[in-house]
């Protein structure tokens, strides 16, 4: 492996490109995501090296995972990303030997909440992480204490960590984040194209996130500016 790069799965997992922490909007998130920066930092020494994020599907988690891969591996760190619902079916024996990561990251570990198999590698896990300085990013749908894990002791473990709530953007955050993201891709959506958008498509940013990446193809192939009458002609509103 060369320096630089994310260690990755044999099993066809994959980081988005676009999972960084400068695409992630923060909104009312930003100390989450300056949490998520220091950890995945393997220059900074930490007081604590376990984090569990949650919060409702679509809220930025598996982003911020991802983001956290890339960034370490941008400073010549080994990460790991893995998305626990796609990988329950091949056991918990993935994670031998993680612990010798630079960072873990362990997305919807909901997925396996009640496999008493996974739970309790997951155990062991955390406590090999702290006994060799490692560091853990977990992400959830609830707080450890409302997971509604089987082994007492590792939902006890998962509390002793740093553990934030990720809030949902207000409809105000989420039209400054498609902006932002839009001038990334160095385009230039206006205030009524994003109010148009807003009034026609949905509310998630997934949703708005691949609308725009359609709207980029379209633009480029055109090359047309992202009006409200352009916007239309796309998409057939």
């Amino acid at each position: 492996m060369t320096a630089g790069q994310p260690l990755q799965l044999p099993l066809g997992i994959k980081l988005r490109d676009d999972a960084t922490l400068v695409n992630f909007y923060p909104g009312p998130n930003l100390a989450c995501v300056e949490a998520v920066a220091r950890l995945a930092d393997p220059a900074r020494q930490l007081d604590e090296s376990v984090m569990l994020l949650w919060g409702a599907q679509a809220s930025g988690r598996s982003h911020l995972l991802q983001a956290a891969c890339h960034q370490l591996a941008e400073r010549d760190g080994l990460a790991m990303y893995f998305p626990l619902a796609e990988l329950q079916q091949h056991g918990p024996s993935l994670l031998e030997g993680t612990e010798s990561l630079d960072l873990l990251c362990l997305d919807q570990l909901d997925a396996v909440v009640g496999d008493s198999a996974w739970e309790e590698a997951l155990f062991h896990l955390y406590n090999r992480v702290r006994e060799q300085g490692g560091r853990l990013l977990l992400a959830a749908d609830a707080p450890p204490r409302q997971l509604g894990l089987q082994l007492p002791d590792l939902s006890s473990r998962l509390s002793w960590g740093l553990v934030y709530q990720l809030q949902p953007l207000s409809d105000a955050d989420k039209q400054a984040a498609l902006i932002m993201r839009a001038e990334r891709r160095g385009l230039q959506l206006s205030e009524d194209a994003v109010r148009y958008l807003f009034s026609r498509a949905g509310r998630s940013m997934s949703e708005l996130f691949d609308l725009l990446e359609q709207l980029d193809q379209a633009s480029l192939q055109a090359q047309r500016r992202l009006t409200v009458p352009f916007i239309k002609q796309v998409m057939g509103w």
